[in-house]
């Protein structure tokens, strides 16, 4: 890769600290690398009423795209509950995954990670095969 994947996933932790959980304690960070090489990062947000709920992945994207960004290269995703060193990877939900497919190609990389160390790469092609996007709207 030609980029430090170490960085990103020591971004996302860092992103992590400042996730609002409080009803599932689950908290999430990430850390989305642009194709600029400008990282983005985001934490889960919950809401009371859970389908308010915004994801860490999400709340980078967001992010970059209000800066102008559009050409993305990988994210780096770590969860865990509190104060806990995680125990799982955090592999983008569904829903997360169909915003990565409005910005991002099928070789976006998705780093799930539980350490600087532990981690697992995957592409996006992997996790959302035949996808639906822009294309299917022509």
């Amino acid at each position: 890769m030609d980029f430090d994947v170490q960085k990103l996933i020591l971004q996302a932790l860092g992103a992590r600290t400042k996730a609002y959980a409080p009803y599932s304690g689950y908290h999430v960070g990430a850390a989305l690398l642009s194709g600029q090489g400008r990282a983005y990062p985001g934490c889960n947000v919950e809401n009371a009423s859970y389908g308010a709920t915004i994801c860490a992945e999400r709340v980078a994207f967001l992010r970059a795209v209000q800066e102008g960004e559009r050409d993305f290269k990988a994210i780096a995703i770590v969860g865990g509950m509190a104060n806990q060193r995680p125990e799982d990877y955090a592999f983008p939900c569904g829903l997360c995954r169909q915003v990565m497919s409005e910005f991002c190609k099928e070789d976006f990389v998705i780093i799930a990670a539980k350490t600087l160390e532990d981690y697992k790469v995957c592409t996006l092609g992997e996790l959302l095969p035949h996808g639906f996007g822009s294309a299917q709207l022509k």
